[in-house]
């Protein structure tokens, strides 16, 4: 996913990956109950996933990431469609 980098994402999700999506979906559902709009959980969603990966890898891995969502989101990478939720 980041080139450039000395950590790197394995392209199929593994457990740790799988348990990580359904502790944030949880968080996620527990602040929407308690009143918090869900576009405002998603814009701050995304800006603490850039920002833990931007002090992670820097800025121009993580920016050259970005210019590939377009094309990953159109691919249906992340939708939650055919996803169990446990």
């Amino acid at each position: 996913m980041l080139k450039n980098s000395p950590r790197t994402f394995e392209a199929r999700p593994t457990a740790e990956k799988q348990l990580a999506l359904q502790l944030l979906l949880d968080a996620w559902e527990e602040a929407a109950y308690e009143g918090v709009d869900r576009d405002c959980l998603a814009t701050t969603a995304i800006f603490a996933a850039l920002s833990e990966l931007i002090s992670t890898y820097g800025e121009e891995p993580v920016a050259a990431m970005c210019q590939r969502l377009p094309e990953r989101v159109r691919g249906g990478e992340f939708s939650l469609t055919g996803l169990t939720r446990q």
